[in-house]
């Protein structure tokens, strides 16, 4: 199939604060082992990490700004280690490479989370829910 733009006045241009969404997140299926929380918290850290993965929120502004509560971050940053997508020791995130190894490490270590609901659900249906607002 060839494509094309279909809006050419509206390309996308890279930012000067540029940051990136590797496509191995789906395509390796990372994100179908996500929750929807997950989803959104590895996305805002992506969107705000500088050139090497790193930025610092506190917890009280991460669950106002997505909407989660306490224990809804807490499993979504857990899932998100677990998985080896990042690292954290409060408040400093790191979003890794996909392409290392996942380990836990001492700074990252946290309580395990309950399962994920998320299984057997695919990541449109996860994220669904926050786009229809």
């Amino acid at each position: 199939m060839h494509k094309r733009p279909i809006s050419p006045a509206q390309l996308r241009q890279v930012p000067k604060q540029f940051s990136w969404v590797d496509q191995r997140l789906v395509r390796e299926r990372y994100i179908d082992q996500l929750s929807h929380a997950a989803c959104a918290l590895y996305l805002f850290l992506v969107t705000v990490a500088d050139a090497q993965g790193l930025s610092y929120y506190a917890d009280p502004s991460l669950c106002q700004r997505l909407s989660l509560t306490g224990t809804a971050l807490h499993q979504a940053r857990q899932a998100l280690i677990t998985r080896g997508l990042v690292a954290y020791q409060p408040p400093l995130y790191q979003v890794l490479a996909l392409d290392a190894t996942p380990r836990e490490t001492p700074a990252s270590r946290e309580a395990p989370a309950r399962a994920s609901s998320a299984s057997g659900r695919s990541w449109h249906d996860r994220l669904s829910p926050l786009l229809s607002d």
